[in-house]
C-alpha cells in the first residue's frame, strides 16, 4: 500500500496568509510546528486552535501572537519560546517545560498548567483566570515587565 503525501499549511490567524508549509508522508500538524521551529521559521500570528501538540519540541519557537486556544501541549518542550501576547486560553500545557518562556502579556485564563515547570518565565501582564496551577514550579518568575528587553 502507497503512502500518500500530505500538505500542511500553517496560516496567520488573520490574514490566511501560509506562514509555512510542510510536506510529509502522513505529515500532522505536530511535525508541521516541530519542522518550522528547526528551521528558525517565525510562526508569530499563527492560527495553531485545538493543535495536538503533544510532547512537541518546541524550545525556542517564535510564536509571539499566535492563537493556540485549545490546544494540547501535554509535556511539550517549549522552553526559551517567545509566546509574547499569544492566546492559550483553555489550552492544556501540563506537565509543559516552559522555562525561560517569555509569556508577557499571554492569555492563560482556563488553562491547565498543572505540573508545568515555569522558573525564570516572564508572566508579566499574563491573564491566569481560573488556570490551573497545582503542582507547577514557579521559582524566579517575572511578574513585571522590563520595557528594556523588547526584542
Amino acid at each position: 500500500m502507497m503512502m500518500m503525501m500530505t500538505t500542511i499549511d500553517i496560516r496567520h490567524q488573520y490574514t490566511g496568509a501560509v506562514l509555512y508549509t510542510h510536506t510529509a508522508t502522513g505529515a500532522t500538524v505536530r511535525a508541521a510546528v516541530e519542522a518550522a521551529v528547526r528551521g528558525s521559521i517565525n510562526l508569530r500570528g499563527a492560527d495553531l486552535s485545538g493543535a495536538d501538540l503533544r510532547g512537541a519540541d518546541l524550545r525556542g519557537a517564535k510564536l509571539s501572537d499566535a492563537d493556540l486556544r485549545d490546544a494540547d501541549l501535554i509535556g511539550a518542550d517549549l522552553s526559551y519560546a517567545d509566546l509574547r501576547n499569544a492566546d492559550l486560553r483553555n489550552a492544556d500545557l501540563s506537565g509543559a517545560d516552559l522555562y525561560g518562556v517569555d509569556l508577557y502579556g499571554v492569555d492563560l485564563s482556563y488553562a491547565d498548567l498543572r505540573n508545568a515547570d515555569l522558573r525564570d518565565a516572564d508572566l508579566s501582564g499574563a491573564d491566569l483566570s481560573g488556570a490551573d496551577l497545582y503542582g507547577a514550579k514557579l521559582p524566579d518568575v517575572n511578574t513585571e515587565h522590563d520595557d528594556d528587553d523588547d526584542n
